[in-house]
């Protein structure tokens, strides 16, 4: 899809057309480079899909969206540098699901993510992927179930880490399914993987990106992807929801700035993220490493953030997981 700057701010005039008080709607932005903070270090899914983003805002808007690496604490450090930072559109935070469960997770941070980062737009989602060791004897998850069941507390999944989406994922399971599945964090979640491939550990919900390789290889078994629907990278792999009915867990990436940017800038920035996510070739960046493209406006974003920061509340009650 071939979208013109012009075009651009066209739509965003349109849609936002409403008087912002305190702020006039900078008709040159961005005038200067864009700092694009990620919470995440280089190479890793957020930090591809991030690149790849931001190179179709730097063609399209004539500045370069420069990637900043600010790993730490669970993305805590570069979602609070976004949150104090000045809201003029130059300071952006590349969201994730981790400022969802980390709004529970930690019982101090010096912010609060629902009220100090403005959704700007949804990239994408991710779904994660339930896989066990193939010599592992459930071959589907409804066996998987039984075999928990009468093997209570016998069963142990693999995560990168306390708090992450693939810890939440696999307590949300326990949860929806009465199974004692024992969570075993890593430093990682490459380290996850690889001690599940070894037969170390039985189970894993891993990134698609990460593990599809493996899995295509034959050194790891797909049991179910935990979209609600099945994944394009992995069509003939069942959703866990198809033996678990309501179950959802997925990473999301997205664009956020700090509180009180302006809403032109938002609106603007907004529709170039949607024509990114229509253009023929990020899509098929996207879908070829398990990515689902989930443009939505700022408002349908911010309503879906809040929903998702109150379902992984409730789960981290329930697992009873909790960061100082």
């Amino acid at each position: 899809m071939n979208v013109s700057r012009r075009s651009l701010a066209r739509i965003a005039a349109a849609a936002g057309c409403a008087a912002y008080s305190g702020h006039a709607w900078a008709r040159d932005y961005p005038n200067r480079p864009v700092k694009l903070v990620i919470g995440f270090a280089p190479g890793g899914p957020a930090d591809i899909v991030a690149r790849l983003v931001g190179q179709f805002l730097s063609e399209k808007l004539g500045q370069p969206f420069v990637i900043e690496n600010r790993p730490g604490a669970g993305t805590t450090i570069a979602t609070e540098t976004v949150a104090h930072a000045t809201p003029d559109g130059y300071t952006l935070l590349w969201t994730t699901s981790a400022d969802e469960i980390n709004a529970t997770l930690y019982k101090k941070l010096n912010y609060d993510f629902v009220r100090d980062i403005t959704p700007v737009a949804s990239i994408d989602l991710l779904p994660l992927v339930m896989e066990v060791y193939p010599a592992f004897a459930p071959k589907s998850v409804s066996e998987f179930i039984a075999y928990a069941k009468a093997n209570p507390g016998k069963i142990n999944f693999a995560t990168g880490g306390i708090g992450s989406s693939q810890h939440v994922a696999g307590e949300l399971f326990n949860f929806m399914t009465g199974v004692k599945m024992v969570h075993v964090p890593y430093r990682g979640a490459a380290l996850a993987v690889n001690d599940v491939i070894a037969g170390q550990v039985q189970l894993t919900f891993s990134p698609i990106p990460l593990s599809l390789g493996y899995i295509r290889g034959g050194k790891l078994r797909a049991l179910a992807v935990t979209s609600a629907k099945r994944s394009p990278a992995l069509p003939d792999v069942p959703t866990v929801a198809e033996f678990v009915p309501g179950y959802e867990a997925i990473a999301t990436d997205g664009l956020g700035a700090p509180k009180g940017t302006p809403v032109e800038i938002v609106t603007l920035l907004n529709a170039t993220v949607n024509a990114a996510l229509a253009d023929p070739k990020i899509k098929a960046r996207l879908e070829g490493f398990g990515g689902v493209p989930n443009p939505m406006s700022p408002q349908q974003f911010k309503t879906f953030i809040a929903a998702e920061t109150v379902k992984w509340a409730k789960v981290l009650k329930f697992a009873n997981i909790k960061m100082d």
